[in-house]
């Protein structure tokens, strides 16, 4: 049945004037702002052009940023996808304990992580912490773990696979109650007996449309990590633990530069949309083939 438009104009307004207000407002302000040299409480400012962005790309401390964010984002979306996929494969093979499992670890990701990166840091506390304590009785040197230049970034990365993993795990399992059971009987009829070549042959070209899923949300919640490095490193040593967020944040709630600022923002977003867009178009891609 073909809706009338005036109806169909009454059944979206408020659905696009919430989206225009909440969503494309904002944008379009920070879009503008990233044209201008204000800076925070000045009454006065000034076009600036493009001057902001081709600032950034000679801001050594955006371009570690960058870097920094870019390798957060690659070990810990790969390193959740595959503890994710690992557990959930192991949680759907055992039905003892099923639900323990699944709010088990799916809990790091419902959690506050504000509280849990405080209870990282007691961890990873060079003189008393678990980790340290581990190390001590197999007679390896302590290790002052956020905030040793070659340290800090892998032991944040850690913390965010334990967090994002939880969710992963959620995602696999709900894909794997989507694969039919009879194929998986038609496996063993024709001899595929090994649990790897279920996987490689039918579990895993099954869980596509999932695993692309689960891929792009990881690589989007990477891309937005902002607590644990505010609450545990500041940033630190030396902007080695420096992410795209707490740079936006930096330049713009202490050093007062929301033109620059913006400007982060604007790059941020468009990292966010390119992610998105090749999911979608990786997405339409499998359903033609």
């Amino acid at each position: 049945m073909r809706i009338p438009f005036p109806s169909l104009i009454l059944l979206l307004g408020p659905c696009l004037l919430l989206t225009a207000v909440l969503l494309l407002a904002p944008l379009l302000m920070v879009a503008v702002m990233s044209l201008t040299d204000w800076q925070f409480g000045a009454s006065a400012w000034n076009w600036v052009g493009l001057g902001n962005y081709v600032d950034l790309w000679r801001d050594e401390t955006f371009r570690k940023s960058f870097a920094n964010t870019t390798y957060y984002l690659l070990v810990v979306s790969v390193g959740s996808i595959v503890i994710g996929l690992a557990v959930a494969l192991l949680i759907e093979s055992h039905d003892s304990w099923r639900s323990f499992y699944r709010t088990a670890y799916f809990m790091p990701v419902a959690s506050t992580l504000i509280a849990m990166a405080l209870v990282w840091q007691f961890l990873m506390h060079p003189s008393v912490g678990f980790f340290n304590y581990v190390l001590s009785l197999v007679g390896m040197p302590a290790r002052n773990w956020l905030k040793d230049y070659d340290l800090a970034l892998p032991s944040l990365a850690a913390i965010g696979i334990w967090q994002m993993s939880g969710l992963a795990l959620v995602m696999f399992l709900a894909g794997l109650k989507n694969i039919p059971t009879e194929l998986r009987q038609a496996c063993l009829l024709d001899g595929m007996h090994s649990p790897i070549d279920r996987f490689f042959r039918l579990t895993l070209p099954m869980l596509g449309p999932t695993l692309l899923f689960v891929v792009t949300v990881c690589a989007i919640r990477s891309l937005q990590v902002f607590d644990t490095v505010h609450a545990l490193t500041q940033g630190g040593p030396n902007k080695t633990t420096e992410v795209l967020l707490h740079t936006i944040y930096t330049e713009g709630f202490s050093f007062f530069r929301m033109g620059y600022a913006s400007a982060m923002v604007v790059v941020f977003v468009a990292c966010i949309c390119v992610l998105t867009l090749i999911q979608q178009v990786s997405l339409k891609a499998r359903e033609q083939d």
